[in-house]
């Protein structure tokens, strides 16, 4: 089982948290943030490393 410090979710759920603690206008604009971050890794080309074989 990994660790919250090992976890990629465990980053994504603490700022949703410090988002949702806020005024209703600063969760508009923190949950804009995120998803255009959130986005911006999702339309970012995939990497490999060098062991990892290719499809």
């Amino acid at each position: 089982m990994s660790t919250p410090s090992n976890d990629p979710s465990a980053g994504f759920v603490s700022r949703v948290r410090v988002i949702e603690e806020q005024p209703l206008e600063s969760r508009a604009a923190g949950y804009a943030g995120l998803h255009d971050e959130l986005a911006k890794r999702l339309d970012a080309p995939v990497t490999r490393s060098a062991s990892e074989p290719a499809e």
